[in-house]
């Protein structure tokens, strides 16, 4: 399970607050990259989230939901956000780069350090440290995974409304039968990425 051993390292280091980030939605075929960033304090966090803090992946829908309404009461939290248009034009390791640099600038705490999911470092206003499967090693990447994910989820389900065959509710975006069988029948929408090969071949044909 993920502690603040990480945090508690660079706080020896000086770094004073460190903030975990974490990406939902680089593989989906739809929608949005969406970065998560999270303060946690050290001293004084929850049981709930000390002990039920983990990668967003591990963790049912309805126990992400619960996590991420006890988060907004007892940590800073912020989401960033990079469009298809802008992962289609950068890439989308870059429009995730880009997603994570916004979710700190939308933070009100300018962060001493950033611990970072992954080994590609964003650009930011501070200080970063990559932690390969920190999701799983950092309470606060673990945070941040879940703020990203249930964010990003919520915006899949606010699009799926709009184009509800793609199952988008359910499949945040990603290459399922029922989405591969909608684009056969209704064909690509503004909200896919052109730049990803399985709607690229799509559109080609």
């Amino acid at each position: 399970m993920p502690d603040f051993s990480l945090e508690q390292c660079a706080t020896d280091d000086g770094f004073d607050p460190v903030c975990g980030i974490d990406e939902a939605g680089r593989g989906p075929w739809a929608g949005p990259v969406v970065a998560g960033v999270a303060i946690l304090p050290m001293d004084g966090l929850p049981d709930e989230l000390r002990g039920g803090l983990d990668d967003s992946k591990k963790l049912k829908a309805s126990r992400r939901q619960e996590l991420f309404t006890v988060l907004q009461g007892h940590a800073q939290v912020a989401v960033g956000v990079a469009s298809v248009q802008e992962i289609d034009t950068l890439n989308i390791l870059q429009a995730t780069l880009l997603a994570m640099a916004r979710a700190v600038e939308n933070l009100k705490t300018r962060p001493g350090l950033a611990l970072v999911d992954g080994d590609r470092a964003p650009r930011l206003v501070c200080p970063v440290r990559t932690v390969i499967r920190g999701d799983g090693l950092s309470l606060s990447i673990a945070a941040a995974s879940i703020v990203a994910k249930v964010s990003r989820d919520r915006m899949m389900a606010d699009l799926a409304r709009k184009h509800p065959a793609y199952g988008w509710d359910h499949n945040a975006g990603y290459g399922t039968p029922e989405h591969q069988r909608a684009l056969a029948d209704l064909g690509v929408t503004d909200h896919h990425r052109r730049s990803f090969a399985p709607i690229r071949k799509i559109i080609e044909a």
